[in-house]
């Protein structure tokens, strides 16, 4: 059977959730189709207690946190999710609609997609070194799921990102003591989180060191340290009972690479208008999209999906004047919010 509809979303990250909310707000209703099997996207799959500090009116707030309260707010508009399937095909039809097939079977003739993918179908970059794969999912790992487990234990973080600074400095009172190990001496993490960080290790509460693991130590059939090669080839070994790997992800769009759409690595090319993509009718928000002055952050694809909703709305309905009302005093957006 195939899903007759007016939109499917393509991602159910942030992005994609909220782009539910816009759509909802003008009385469109739409599918989302996610690889993974819960909504949430990077956040929730990889780190869902990491704390986010730029989301408007949060001082703070955990990425699964944010998550739930983007799912609690589209309720009204009862989007439907189809879970752990990844788009397969898409065909483009004579009457311009879209067909769409997913690894699960299921099938859509859609007016239009909305691209809110991320980095696609992502994979954390693995660790490499030697003798380090039996340990992956047991003692190595690429996400933070129970930050509780790593309470009195000798941590080696391996990064110089934002995730990677922003656990050292999380778990840093709960480890019994933190190595935090970077390729060189240049972070990309955020200014103010690298200063805590090099104040951290002046006081001896975690160790900072440049190089590449290249080996895993073990004892026993347990890992207990790294092999770790700096900067002038020179061995240090770092004690670890747990490894936290946080070198990013590898971005793959998959299938979509291959829908005639203008790509520029790996990212698609849209307008700042409507965020539409070069094929009319598919729009891209998120992470990746990609535009003049683009920045990959959660606020940009909130303003993103606002944006191509108006965009979106003025496609299946072009002979309607599209208005923006407001959700504070309109009675219409009231009822749509089953306020009244």
């Amino acid at each position: 059977m195939t899903i007759q509809t007016d939109v499917v979303i393509i991602g159910a990250g942030p992005s994609g959730l909220f782009q539910v909310f816009e759509l909802g707000l003008l009385d469109i209703r739409a599918h989302i189709v996610d690889s993974l099997k819960q909504a949430g996207g990077q956040l929730a799959e990889l780190y869902p207690d990491k704390p986010i500090y730029d989301i408007p009116a949060f001082p703070v707030v955990g990425a699964q946190e944010l998550v739930d309260r983007l799912l609690k707010q589209i309720e009204p508009f009862a989007p439907e999710f189809h879970l752990g399937q990844l788009v397969k095909t898409l065909e483009h039809k004579e009457d311009g609609r879209f067909l769409l097939e997913t690894s699960a079977g299921t099938r859509f003739d859609t007016a239009t997609v909305v691209l809110a993918a991320g980095l696609g179908a992502f994979q954390p970059r693995r660790l490499r070194a030697r003798g380090a794969e039996p340990y992956e999912g047991s003692q190595i790992h690429y996400r933070v799921r129970e930050p509780e487990r790593f309470a009195g234990r000798k941590l080696a973080i391996l990064g110089g990102g934002d995730s990677a600074l922003d656990w050292a400095l999380e778990l840093h009172d709960r480890a019994e003591h933190i190595s935090l190990v970077h390729r060189r001496p240049e972070y990309r993490a955020q200014p103010a989180s690298v200063k805590k960080m090099k104040a951290l290790a002046r006081g001896g509460k975690l160790t900072e060191m440049q190089g590449n693991a290249r080996a895993v130590l073990e004892t026993d059939g347990r890992l207990t340290g790294l092999d770790v090669v700096g900067p002038n080839g020179e061995e240090q070994h770092v004690d670890a009972e747990e490894v936290l790997v946080f070198w990013g992800l590898s971005p793959n769009l998959g299938p979509i690479a291959d829908w005639d759409l203008e790509i520029d690595r790996r990212q698609v090319q849209v307008d700042t208008e409507k965020f539409q993509t070069s094929v009319p009718g598919i729009f891209a928000v998120g992470d990746i999209n990609t535009y003049p002055g683009k920045k990959k952050l959660i606020l940009s694809g909130f303003h993103e999906a606002a944006l191509a909703a108006f965009g979106i709305q003025a496609h299946l309905r072009p002979d309607q004047k599209v208005r923006v009302q407001y959700t504070t005093t309109s009675p219409v957006m009231h009822e749509r919010l089953g306020l009244k």
